[in-house]
């Protein structure tokens, strides 16, 4: 799959659509659509699904170098209400912050992040590794190939889980039994 093609199938969804065209409105820096909604859009259209089906939520992953809680919690507030009518979960973190909390969340220390990249670098599968800017720039380190041939394989980052990459594998699994799994 090329990047326009990905680009196409996760512009099939409308959430995806409105989220990148209102992003810019919150002002964040190295702002990114990412991850789920934009493979699980593509694995829907793939699969003759409905764009949204599936999707849990939206992440957008953002850099701002003021990692107060404050900060963060005050761009999570402009995030809600900017995206209030899309009737959807939009999870909004800012990177740059990651480090502060994620070793009490998941019992894995997680280096300080430069960049929101560098947060799409670590997540749990290659397929899960896409991001989009409104601009239309796409970040795909690992390519496309996994998200089209729908194989969930592990991503040997430091930060990464088993048990995590067995519960998200298995959950997407379930929605879409075409995946091919592979055992971390």
């Amino acid at each position: 799959m090329d990047e326009a093609r990905f680009i196409e199938f996760a512009l099939a969804n409308d959430v995806n659509r409105d989220i990148l065209v209102r992003l810019p409105a919150l002002g964040l820096r190295d702002a990114w659509l990412v991850s789920g909604s934009l493979f699980q859009t593509a694995w829907n259209v793939l699969t003759d699904r409905p764009a949204g089906y599936g999707i849990k939520d939206y992440d957008i992953f953002y850099f701002d170098p003021d990692t107060s809680w404050e900060a963060e919690d005050a761009a999570i507030r402009r995030c809600g209400d900017l995206f209030a009518g899309l009737d959807v979960e939009i999870e909004l973190r800012n990177q740059a912050r990651v480090h502060l909390w994620y070793e009490e969340k998941f019992g894995t220390a997680y280096p300080p992040l430069r960049s929101s990249c560098e947060g799409i670098d670590r997540f749990l599968a290659p397929a899960c590794m896409v991001g989009l800017q409104p601009d239309g720039t796409l970040y795909a380190p690992c390519g496309l190939s996994d998200i089209e041939a729908m194989t969930i394989r592990p991503n040997r980052v430091a930060n990464f889980n088993a048990g995590r990459y067995a519960e998200k594998a298995a959950r997407w699994k379930a929605m879409w039994p075409e995946l091919t799994v592979i055992a971390p």
